[in-house]
């Protein structure tokens, strides 16, 4: 029996407009509870929020979007749908992979159109290993995706079910990247169905095959992008969240949390006191575990995913052979791990992402002009460069990456540039992100699943976490379930009665896009 929160719950908090308080959010109204979010920000979003800079409107957050079924969820659960909100675009290709030998090769979801690239690039033998991979990554998928990634735990007993031995049988407590080696000998191959490890912060060769799961939602499951980019989920999440009722404080930063006993009874901000029965933390966890006053005893400390610098680039030219995702990979591959995940040191041949919004909604800049994002993987300041490093760092990384892209035939990038925005680990420690990483704690085994910071914190009997930090990890997917999960402890066994309940919302102003 999985644990609930006992006692009122009338009335819920959520701290936080991201991606997991929106899903809670919604999740929660669908049960019949009054809901009150408390957002620090002026908009919605979180982490996928938006800059607008000299007419381009910049996603600040994830560019990548898989799985919208379970986004949809979240919009069911309040009696409407994602599709009336926010138009979603299918990528084709999904991804465009470039190598340092000068090959491409074009990712397709469709396994067909997959299978004759890859013949095109690496021959029929290894367009047979696709399809047999293709097949092992859906199989995993259905294995885990109600019992592992959709599910609460409270004790590692809770994994001793016939799902686990299913799983087991399938490999998924073997190694991704020899997972992925039965079926691919072409290693530039393996390099498109592995780099997603990166996501779990763990190299492929010692990250579960069980994670493969990612490779599945970005190969086969498809890639999706919302027309007026990314940030037009979160703000339709919000919109339909604000018909059916919630209210919605921004700008508002929560500075403490009133108790009596072990319960919360009141949010705190720097304007306000918020009565409530319950609380839904979002925020980081040393921040969310701050403001409880107390954090779980761990026998181990957190070990964390690489950080990331982001160069937004709103420029005068585009380059024809990038696609809306274009991953640039160096020569280098294990080193490039070993570098952001153990000895701390910069990419020395760095590998890429540079997505191209533009290339699907060119609203997004001014007419004639274009919008780049590139993501440049790098170690979290436990491990690499300090925040305050990142302060002079930054801009020195920010030439010699421009440099880099000119020489993988971007030319000119640097003299295009018209406005740009640089993010660096210092900029995710002053957000107040652990380690100065988007990416949260590692998916290492013992950060896996029950062993993952759990959603209840001992000592608190109205207080659940939603997040990338808590259950079930890191990417958009497990971000929106995880506000699933968190309503889940609210409202109990009526959630899905509640969810099966058609509902009937007056959309506000605006709503539809």
């Amino acid at each position: 029996m999985t644990r609930t929160v006992q006692g009122p719950t009338d009335h819920v908090v959520v701290v936080g407009a991201g991606l997991a308080g929106l899903s809670a959010a919604l999740h929660l109204l669908g049960a019949g509870r009054r809901v009150t979010v408390v957002e620090r920000d002026a908009l919605p979003g979180g982490r996928a929020g938006r800059l607008v800079r000299g007419g381009y409107s910049i996603d600040t957050g994830p560019t990548v979007l898989t799985m919208p079924e379970i986004a949809d969820e979240a919009f069911a659960a309040v009696g409407t749908a994602l599709r009336d909100h926010v138009d979603l675009i299918p990528l084709d290709p999904a991804y465009r992979a470039r190598f340092a030998d000068g090959t491409s090769l074009d990712v397709h979801t469709d396994g067909d159109a997959m299978a004759e690239e890859v013949t095109r690039f690496a021959g029929p033998a290894e367009a047979a290993g696709y399809r047999r991979l293709r097949e092992r990554l859906t199989r995993l998928y259905r294995a885990e995706r109600g019992r592992f990634l959709d599910a609460d735990f409270d004790s590692p007993w809770q994994l001793l079910t016939p799902d686990l031995a299913r799983l087991a049988a399938l490999g998924g407590f073997g190694r991704w990247e020899a997972g992925v080696g039965k079926y691919l000998k072409d290693e530039r191959l393996r390099r498109v169905f592995t780099f997603q490890a990166l996501y779990a912060g763990v190299p492929p060769e010692r990250a579960l095959a069980a994670y493969m799961v990612i490779a599945y939602m970005d190969t086969v499951a498809g890639v999706y992008f919302p027309r007026g980019g990314m940030h037009a989920l979160p703000q339709a999440m919000a919109d339909v969240a604000a018909a059916a009722g919630a209210t919605f404080h921004h700008g508002q930063t929560v500075t403490r949390l009133e108790r009596s006993g072990g319960r919360i009874t009141a949010v705190v901000t720097e304007d306000q006191r918020i009565p409530c029965d319950a609380v839904v933390l979002t925020p980081d966890l040393p921040v969310t575990y701050r403001l409880l006053g107390r954090a779980p005893r761990r026998p181990l400390g957190l070990r964390h995913a690489p950080s990331a610098v982001i160069l937004h680039a709103g420029c005068d030219r585009t380059w024809p052979e990038l696609a809306h995702h274009t991953i640039s990979f160096g020569h280098a591959w294990r080193r490039t791990f070993d570098e952001l995940t153990r000895t701390g040191e910069l990419m020395s041949d760095p590998s890429l992402l540079i997505t191209r919004p533009t290339a699907t909604d060119p609203s997004l800049a001014p007419p004639g002009r274009h919008l780049h994002y590139v993501l440049a993987p790098c170690p979290h300041t436990g491990i690499g460069p300090g925040a305050a490093q990142w302060q002079d760092l930054g801009p020195r990384y920010r030439d010699g990456l421009l440099r880099e892209l000119d020489r993988r035939g971007l030319t000119g990038i640097a003299e295009s540039i018209e406005e740009e925005c640089l993010v660096t680990p210092a900029d995710w420690t002053g957000q107040g992100l652990a380690a100065g990483t988007p990416f949260s704690a590692a998916h290492t085994f013992a950060q896996t699943g029950p062993f993952r910071p759990r959603n209840l914190v001992r000592g608190t009997a109205n207080a659940v976490l939603a997040g990338c930090g808590t259950t079930p990890g890191v990417g958009v997917p497990p971000v929106l379930l995880s506000g699933k999960l968190a309503a889940a402890r609210i409202t109990g066994a009526d959630r899905t009665a509640a969810a099966r309940r058609p509902r009937t919302i007056p959309l506000a102003e605006g709503a539809r896009s």
